[in-house]
């Protein structure tokens, strides 16, 4: 079969950098990851051979880490290394925002415009790159740099910040935050990126933690260090109770999905234990890219050994062998972090062939993302594991009976997983003692905005957004609340009357939004609403995955509805053709993010008044 796009060749560069992840050609070497059955959609082919897929988004980010961008000669390499079609792999390729097919130079950087980062003077900041460099695109003097807007970069507690992509045989990705318009040039010209300093939790000397307890005490990648501050002790635990005893303390935790969908755990967590096909896989979903959302970076970075052992119980009681940690692309401190720490657990026998020596198997990968928000869509995260576009698949078939490859699949996020370990330590009536009757354990909020303290910040559910704010120090002297976006661009607003709402899943549905991904985000009165919600509904239109028309055109229609508004264009129906944009969306999107495109664009416009 002739499998070249063009007639264009890869590089010796580009060869070497997919060999080095790949392995020579002639090799049977698979990376190191066991490669998994092939789906029904790889056997429909006809291919006798083993599909290697799935490793398609690892190769194209090999080639981009190494040279910058993807050629057409390295696609046409691509495909024949993984037996993929052409057209199949450019359509990924061209999928991911930090996927680049064009050439670029060897540094880019990536400049936040989102939602925190705009509270905290990001526009300011790119008029003066725009100023004293050029715009979006353009190159330095010496053609080695040049800078592109950015979505979320989940840096909104230290906001306003850029990613620095720098390609080379030993690539390497730098965050900045906060970040200074004199630092980002000085990078752009060359400079070496300064090292990100981690500041200290905002709760960091509050004894009563649960999540966070470790986060900022212990060394984050020290086994040793994590082993002395309980760690594994849940584990132990676990191996002592059973698969069935896990299951059991879990349902009775009354433990809610922390990803904004509240799905109870114990119940997925059984269906695919109690499934007969094999393999069962576990994902755990760690790409939070709603803006305004850091909680599961903050956990990461800070305790990651508490994120391997509580995926592995979740293997050992739903029968897992195998799991991915599916971590956005634009987390280079967590994945170094969560690498280190993952490699420390093999070393020590605690992930591998023989766990603790108890004779189960499990095996953990990190799967890094490439700029997708919809791939927080867990369908999407199955496609894009696989090697296709990240595009959500319908349901039913639910993911506990066909989820990744097809097989029986656990997926929750980072928040979620970390919980099971104070269940396990706990017992699962003691945990759910804390909180409310149907909102149990605490959960983790990011503050941001125009707080005095912005971060992470755990409380118990059934706290008030009132207290949560005074624990964030309030607004600066001076300042007058406006609003608070509460749940994320997904969520709504809430007015400064509205600040006594319990912070439980209950309470939030009864005041007609969400706690979503837990953004709690304050905004005072400098704050343009208008043209806030003009990003918001900018975001989605660009994060749309497109698959389907609601969502492809009505984001569309809703940002250019917004933008008639807010330049004084309006024909004088703008506000109901929200409301009915809206309406077709959550009638008949495929995913969530159509569903919930217009959510905190209608919000504002009920509760605030905004264009009334």
């Amino acid at each position: 079969m002739d499998i070249k796009l063009i007639d264009a060749e890869a590089t010796a560069a580009e060869r070497a950098a997919l060999d080095h992840l790949l392995g020579p050609p002639t090799s049977s070497w698979e990376g190191g990851i066991r490669v998994p059955e092939r789906d029904t959609r790889t056997a429909a082919t006809g291919h006798a051979q083993r599909s290697r897929r799935h490793e398609l988004l690892p190769a194209l980010w090999a080639i981009q880490e190494r040279i910058g961008w993807i050629s057409p000669g390295a696609i046409n390499y691509v495909c024949e290394r993984l037996t993929v079609p052409p057209a199949d792999a450019y359509g990924v390729a061209t999928f991911y925002a930090m996927l680049s097919t064009e050439p670029r130079p060897s540094r880019v950087v990536h400049v936040c415009e989102d939602l925190a980062c705009r509270c905290h003077g990001s526009q300011e900041l790119i008029a003066q790159i725009e100023e004293r460099f050029g715009g979006e695109g353009e190159l330095s003097d010496d053609g080695s740099a040049t800078w592109y807007r950015s979505p979320c970069l989940g840096q909104c507690d230290r906001a306003p910040a850029v990613l620095v992509s720098d390609a080379s045989e030993t690539p390497r990705e730098s965050v900045l935050a906060p970040v200074t318009a004199s630092t980002a040039l000085a990078v752009l010209a060359g400079g070496e990126p300064p090292a990100l300093v981690f500041p200290p939790l905002p709760q960091e000397d509050e004894p009563s933690l649960r999540l966070l307890r470790r986060v900022g005490r212990v060394d984050p990648v020290s086994l040793d260090d994590y082993r002395a501050a309980g760690g594994y002790a849940a584990l132990r635990r676990a191996i002592e109770l059973g698969p069935d005893g896990v299951l059991r303390e879990v349902k009775d935790a009354k433990l809610q999905g922390r990803g904004g969908a509240a799905f109870p755990t114990g119940v997925k967590w059984e269906a695919v234990a109690r499934q007969p096909a094999r393999p069962h896989y576990l994902i755990c979903n760690a790409d939070e890219s709603e803006p305004g959302t850091f909680k599961d970076r903050a956990v990461i970075e800070g305790d990651p050994f508490a994120l391997i052992e509580a995926m592995t119980i979740a293997a050992y009681a739903t029968g897992c062998e195998l799991g991915y940690v599916y971590l956005r692309g634009e987390y280079p401190d967590a994945h170094r972090i969560l690498g280190a720490a993952i490699d420390a657990a093999r070393e020590r026998g605690l992930l591998g062939e023989d766990v603790m020596g108890e004779g189960f198997r499990f095996e953990l990968v990190i799967f890094k993302g490439a700029g997708a928000y919809i791939c927080g869509e867990e369908t999407a995260i199955f496609n894009s594991i696989e090697g296709f576009r990240g595009e959500p698949r319908n349901k039913p078939p639910f993911p506990v009976v066909e989820g990744v490859f097809s097989k029986p699949t656990v997926i929750n996020n980072v928040e979620t997983l970390v919980n099971v370990l104070e269940i396990l330590e706990r017992g699962g009536p003691g945990f759910a003692a804390v909180g409310t009757e149907a909102s149990t354990g605490t959960k983790l909020f990011c503050v941001s905005g125009h707080v005095v303290r912005p971060g992470v910040y755990e409380v118990e559910f059934g706290a008030t957004l009132r207290e949560l704010l005074e624990l964030a120090g309030g607004l600066a002297a001076g300042s007058e609340l406006q609003a608070v976006l509460l749940g994320g661009a997904a969520g709504g607003f809430l007015r400064p009357d509205e600040l006594d709402l319990p912070l439980t899943m209950e309470d939030a549905r009864a005041a007609k939004t969400t706690l979503g991904s837990g953004v709690v985000m304050a905004l005072d009165t400098t704050v343009d609403l208008p043209r806030f919600l003009q990003r918001i509904a900018a975001f989605f239109r660009d994060e749309s995955c497109g698959q389907c028309v609601p969502c492809r055109v009505g984001t569309v229609r809703q940002q250019e509805a917004l933008a008639r508004l807010v330049n004084g264009h309006g024909r004088g129906d703008e506000v109901e053709l929200i409301r009915e944009i809206g309406q077709c969306m959550r009638d008949a999107s495929i995913c969530g993010l159509g569903q919930t495109a217009s959510s905190a664009i209608e919000s504002a416009i009920d509760r605030l008044g905004v264009f009334k």
